[in-house]
C-alpha cells in the first residue's frame, strides 16, 4: 500500500503544456534501469520537463531469442512502476522507448546469422512495441563479434522496415579513433558495428561515451605522472563523436553521459599506473566514504571528481600515493554539464543519461536543459 500511495502522489507531476513547450532540436533521454525501477521512476517524474525520451531498461533477449520483461511492463497492477511511468510520460508528450538488451556474444551471433531466427526476433520486437503502444525501441546489443556485423546490419534493416512510424534507437559502444586507440595503427581494423548501416536504419544513435578507463592511449600517456582513469573525459568524448560523425549524421547522434563512477586498486608502475577495478558506485557512496575518511575530493583533469586513500585500519589521505592505494573516481553534476555543453558545441542531436536510479548527483536537475 505504501508504494501505491507514493505513485498516486506522483500523478500530480503532470506538467502544464507551457512547461513542455517544444524547444530547438536538442533532446535529452534518460535510462531507468530495471534493477532500480521504482527509485528511478520516483526521481524522474518531477523532472519530466528535462526529457524528450524515457528509456526503461527494459527487455532482455534470452538465448532462444525470446524476450524477458525485466522492467515489469506486463505487470497487471494499475499501480505498477511501468504503468505509472508510461501513463505520466504519455500525458506529458514524452516518448517511451524501452531498451532491448543483449550481451551474450555467442547467442547474438547464432540467432542473427540464422535468417529464420533473425526475422523472428525482428517480428517479436515490433509486436511488443505496437501491442504496448510504445513510441519505439532502443536496441542495445553489446559484445558482438566482428563476424556478426553483416547480420546485425540485416537485423536493423528488417526491424526498421517493420517499425513503420515508430522510432528505432540504436545504442552502440564508443569507437576511439585508431590514432588514440593503438600504439601502432593496424592496416585493417574489424569492427562489430557497420556505421553506414547504423546511420541508415537507426533514427537515433546513442553512443555510450563512458567507461573510458585507459582506452585512449594518448590521453592516458599525457597524464603519466598522475592517476588518470576517467569515466568520461570530454576530450575523449569529442574524439569519439567527431570520428563517428564522419559516417553517422550528427542529427542522429546522441552522447551517452554517465552518472556513476568506480573504485580501483591503484598500483604504481615504472611509467604511469595500473588500475584494478573493485566495483561501480554512485556519487552518494563516494561522498560518504570521503567524509568518513576526512578527505575532500577534488576535480581532476577529466573534469570529474576523485580522491586517493590508503586502505588501512586508520585510513588517511594518500598524498604520496604509496602502494597499495585506492582511487575513487566518479561523474557529478558539473561533469555531466561539461558533456551537455560539449554536445551543444558539436551540434549533435542531444544527450542520454545513464542512469537515473535514485543514486545520481541531485545537482543534475540544475544542469539538464528543459525541453
Amino acid at each position: 500500500m505504501r508504494r501505491a500511495r507514493s505513485f498516486c502522489i506522483l500523478f500530480l507531476f503532470l506538467l502544464p503544456s507551457s512547461a513542455l513547450a517544444a524547444s530547438p532540436s536538442f533532446e535529452v533521454s534518460g535510462w531507468i534501469p530495471y534493477w532500480r525501477a521504482s527509485a528511478g521512476t520516483i526521481d524522474i517524474l518531477p523532472h519530466l520537463q528535462n526529457f524528450k525520451t524515457l528509456m526503461p531498461f527494459g527487455y532482455i533477449v534470452q538465448n532462444d531469442g525470446s524476450l524477458y520483461d525485466a522492467f515489469g511492463f506486463n505487470d497487471p497492477s494499475s499501480t505498477s512502476t511501468a504503468k505509472i511511468l508510461i501513463a505520466v510520460a504519455k500525458a506529458n508528450g514524452i516518448r517511451v522507448i524501452p531498451s532491448v538488451m543483449w550481451s551474450d556474444t555467442i547467442a547474438i551471433e547464432r540467432i542473427l546469422r540464422n535468417t529464420t531466427s533473425r526475422i523472428a526476433l525482428e517480428d517479436r520486437i515490433t509486436a511488443l512495441v505496437k501491442e504496448n503502444g510504445f513510441d519505439g525501441i532502443d536496441i542495445d546489443f553489446e559484445g558482438k563479434l566482428a563476424q556478426t556485423r553483416p547480420y546485425f546490419s540485416l537485423f536493423l534493416k528488417g526491424l526498421y522496415m517493420r517499425m513503420g512510424n515508430k522510432f528505432v534507437y540504436c545504442t552502440i559502444e564508443p569507437r576511439t579513433p585508431p590514432f588514440s586507440a593503438f600504439t601502432i595503427v593496424p592496416d585493417k581494423i574489424n569492427y562489430s558495428n557497420d556505421y553506414v548501416a547504423i546511420n541508415k536504419y537507426c533514427d537515433r544513435v546513442q553512443i555510450m561515451t563512458y567507461d573510458q578507463g585507459v582506452v585512449d592511449l594518448r590521453l592516458t600517456a599525457a597524464a603519466n605522472s598522475v592517476p588518470y582513469i576517467p569515466v568520461s573525459d570530454p576530450k575523449w568524448v569529442e574524439k569519439v563523436i567527431e570520428h563517428a560523425a564522419e559516417t553517422i549524421s550528427k542529427k542522429k547522434i546522441i552522447i551517452g553521459i554517465p552518472t556513476y563512477g568506480y573504485e580501483y586498486d591503484l598500483i604504481r608502475l615504472m611509467q604511469g599506473y595500473r588500475y584494478d577495478r573493485h566495483w561501480a558506485l554512485n556519487p552518494g557512496y563516494a561522498l560518504t566514504l570521503a567524509s568518513d575518511l576526512n578527505i575532500t575530493p577534488s576535480r581532476n583533469s577529466a573534469g570529474e571528481m576523485s580522491f586517493v586513500y590508503v586502505p588501512t585500519t586508520t585510513p588517511q589521505l594518500a598524498s604520496a600515493i604509496p602502494d597499495p592505494s585506492h582511487i575513487v573516481w566518479w561523474s557529478d553534476a558539473s561533469a555531466i554539464n561539461d558533456k551537455i555543453q560539449l554536445a551543444k558545441k558539436l551540434g549533435v542531436r542531444g544527450v542520454a543519461i545513464f542512469k537515473i536510479d535514485g543514486g545520481e548527483d541531485p545537482g543534475i536537475w540544475d544542469v539538464l536543459p528543459t525541453r
